[in-house]
């Protein structure tokens, strides 16, 4: 009998010990989103150093991200457009990049639930170029305070 009690005792020792291990510090998908909307708004307030370091933290979050979440052939092109974000504080240049950037984000989207409230898939028919949103109301990250409110909502992702 005191074997058994030894044996339940170590069995659920160490299952608690591996509760206990997995690793909580692993990004979510939603956090990726999060990162993104920072990049965007820092477009719309024309800010180009936050979004250069916005990209720079999207970066380090698309990176922890595990493969079987998000896989490597939707990663790369997000890393691409990201870094070369990063690497410039030419506003005008980050909002070209960004283009190229909110088309890989909205097919990433498609594909993977980023979070559980919607999406708006936003369009700018003065620049012909798309974002994603959190919020119905149209901030133009592409033309910032010249035009604002230039835009609609295509599509909203749930």
């Amino acid at each position: 009998m005191k074997k058994i009690i030894v044996m339940v005792g170590i069995f659920a020792t160490a299952f608690v010990q591996q509760t206990f291990a997995q690793d909580t510090s692993t990004p979510k998908p939603s956090e990726l989103l999060t990162s993104y909307y920072n990049i965007k708004d820092a477009l719309i307030s024309g800010n180009a150093n936050s979004a250069a370091i916005n990209a720079e933290q999207f970066v380090k979050t698309i990176n922890g991200i595990s493969p079987e979440i998000i896989p490597g052939s939707s990663k790369e092109p997000l890393l691409k457009d990201a870094g070369k974000i990063s690497a410039t504080k030419d506003l005008k240049k980050q909002r070209d990049y960004f283009s190229s950037f909110s088309a890989n984000m909205y097919a990433l989207a498609k594909t993977v639930k980023l979070n559980t409230d919607p999406v708006y898939y936003q369009y700018c028919p003065m620049k012909k170029a798309t974002w994603l949103s959190s919020n119905m109301v149209i901030k133009n990250p592409y033309f910032g305070s010249a035009m604002p409110s230039c835009g609609k909502t295509t599509e909203t992702i749930q």
